[in-house]
């Protein structure tokens, strides 16, 4: 097998996981090409906007549990299960590699699937056959932190490991539209300029997209949503990112993916 890519997806809304929509399409064809290119990967270590804690946590469940962290939406997804085996090893490799490069860290031995995790995971490998862990992020600590997250976690790619961010490129709830299809311009200019600087493989500028990018705050009110971005992009060796997906919904949520090799 050769090194698994790292990925970011936006997960959007829990509705992702039943309603027709281009993402939905293009995360069932991600799970399969990445089988095609790279073999099935040993364990997926998901890290989730939805799991904020001080310091990196990784869940050691043996089997984790389906969290429905969300209200108002159809029946259909608070009965849906994602019963996929957990990854304790991995989740213990995981600590272990942090903890050796200097970034404490810790298990958690009852935290389940949420959505940014499982909505995602049931599209790509909908039979639930992958062991899969999840990582915390730290909405107090900057995307610096999350960076050197993903620097330390670069060696498990090469044991057929899937890092897999999963947030959204664009995060202001206040701004969605009930025209889905109409892009806000200021959405549109932010995800290009975070788009063009990770294809330049531009670390410091992106690490630093608070202050340079165009409409920062406005699309990202807080950042937790985007910091699972950055632990991808430290896992990746040339500091690259290449978009693999573009499209947007409720018009202002954009649900571009980002993949380095």
């Amino acid at each position: 097998m050769s090194a698994l890519p790292t990925i970011f997806v936006s997960h959007g809304a829990p509705t992702l996981a039943i309603e027709p929509s281009p993402a939905r399409d293009f995360l069932v064809a991600l799970g399969r090409d990445i089988d095609a290119r790279f073999g099935r990967p040993a364990a997926v270590v998901a890290v989730s906007a939805h799991w904020e804690t001080s310091v990196p946590a990784a869940s050691i469940a043996a089997s984790p549990a389906t969290i429905h962290d969300f209200g108002g939406f159809p029946d259909q997804l608070h009965r849906m299960r994602y019963a996929a085996p957990g990854a304790p090893t991995t989740a213990q490799e995981v600590v272990r590699r942090l903890t050796a490069a200097g970034v404490e860290a810790t298990t958690d031995r009852d935290r389940g699937l949420d959505h940014g995790a499982w909505v995602p995971l049931c599209l790509m490998y909908p039979d639930a056959d992958v062991p899969v862990t999840q990582l915390s992020v730290q909405p107090s600590r900057d995307p610096r932190h999350h960076h050197r997250i993903g620097e330390a976690l670069r060696p498990l790619r090469e044991e057929g490991v899937l890092l897999l961010g999963s947030g959204s490129i664009t995060h202001n709830l206040r701004e969605l539209s009930a025209r889905p299809a109409e892009e806000a311009p200021h959405v549109r200019q932010f995800v290009d300029w975070i788009a063009e600087r990770a294809a330049a493989g531009d670390a410091a500028s992106l690490l630093d997209y608070r202050r340079l990018a165009p409409h920062a705050e406005r699309n990202h009110p807080t950042d937790e949503h985007l910091l699972p971005l950055f632990v991808v992009l430290g896992a990746a060796a040339s500091q690259r990112l290449r978009r693999i997906h573009a499209s947007v919904t409720f018009g202002s949520l954009r649900m571009d993916a980002f993949e380095a090799d």
